[in-house]
């Protein structure tokens, strides 16, 4: 399991959520950020600090926020992946 990042994110990028990643495993997208599923450790630590509720363990994603379990997979697939976040 990872966490995800969903809709409530995008146009906010508060960035909160990337100072208490011990992995960095959060990128900024151009619109929003996003976890990398094959480096999140599943430790938690970002989702109390999302102040837009954006974050969630995949089992829990709202099921009308569903597709951005996928979509945070294949945007490190994509000829444009994120990269690492702006300070």
């Amino acid at each position: 399991m990872t966490y995800v990042i969903v809709e409530a994110c995008i146009g906010v990028k508060d960035r909160s959520c990337v100072d208490v990643c011990p992995v960095d495993c959060i990128y900024e997208g151009e619109d929003m950020l996003y976890i990398h599923p094959d480096e999140c450790i599943d430790c938690g630590a970002c989702e109390p600090e999302c102040p837009v509720t954006a974050i969630y363990p995949e089992e829990d994603v709202p099921a009308n926020q569903q597709a951005y379990i996928a979509k945070n997979k294949e945007v490190f697939n994509s000829e444009n992946p994120p990269g690492r976040p702006k300070k």
